[in-house]
């Protein structure tokens, strides 16, 4: 007998036999006190052409800054049913939308502090590791002074700001590769 390499192992294709329960793409629960955003846009690959076959995973603060998680300890309102958590696949079209509500600021290292942001984790074919990145709000104040888009060189920045589209709507879109790459984070 001889051994042969066998070609590597990529994640996916996925299989949405049992977990589409778990796709959702609102979250902030119904009824909740602050405003509702929405964020649309696309997954986009090197070439240009959309990935209809991309797994997002929203997790966010709460509008008072709080996680919806048993670490998160301070001493600040989490409203009844608050989850910080969203899946949401992409369309043949590779698009997306998200209705969220905008959260508060969290703490950052060295005891700063980072302006709202929304962390996104997306998966897809191919991929063997999951690329972590962020939505910023766009005229957000805080974005000049928080710590992890200080990290970001300045004309790539852009990439991680969400802009807006309209009433209480705003785009986004991932761009896998290229000249417009969105930045993604080591985790």
């Amino acid at each position: 007998m001889s051994l042969h390499p066998t070609p590597s192992q990529t994640v996916g294709p996925y299989f949405s036999i049992g977990l589409d329960a778990l796709n959702q793409n609102r979250v902030a629960v119904a009824g909740t006190s602050a405003a509702s955003v929405a964020i649309t846009g696309r997954v986009i690959d090197g070439q240009g052409d959309p990935v209809p076959d991309a797994v997002l995973e929203i997790w966010q603060a709460a509008p008072s800054g709080r996680y919806a998680h048993p670490e998160d300890t301070r001493d600040l309102p989490l409203e009844e049913g608050w989850r910080g958590f969203a899946r949401i696949p992409t369309s043949a079209a590779g698009s997306f939308e998200l209705t969220t509500v905008k959260p508060g600021p969290v703490p950052g290292p060295g005891g700063s502090v980072q302006a709202p942001h929304i962390v996104v984790l997306v998966g897809m074919r191919g991929l063997l590791r999951h690329l972590m990145t962020r939505i910023y709000f766009p005229d957000e104040p805080a974005n000049l002074g928080d710590p992890v888009l200080a990290l970001v060189p300045d004309a790539r920045r852009p990439t991680l700001i969400a802009r807006a589209a309209g009433p209480a709507r705003l785009e986004w879109d991932i761009i896998l590769q290229g000249a417009n790459e969105t930045v993604f984070f080591s985790y």
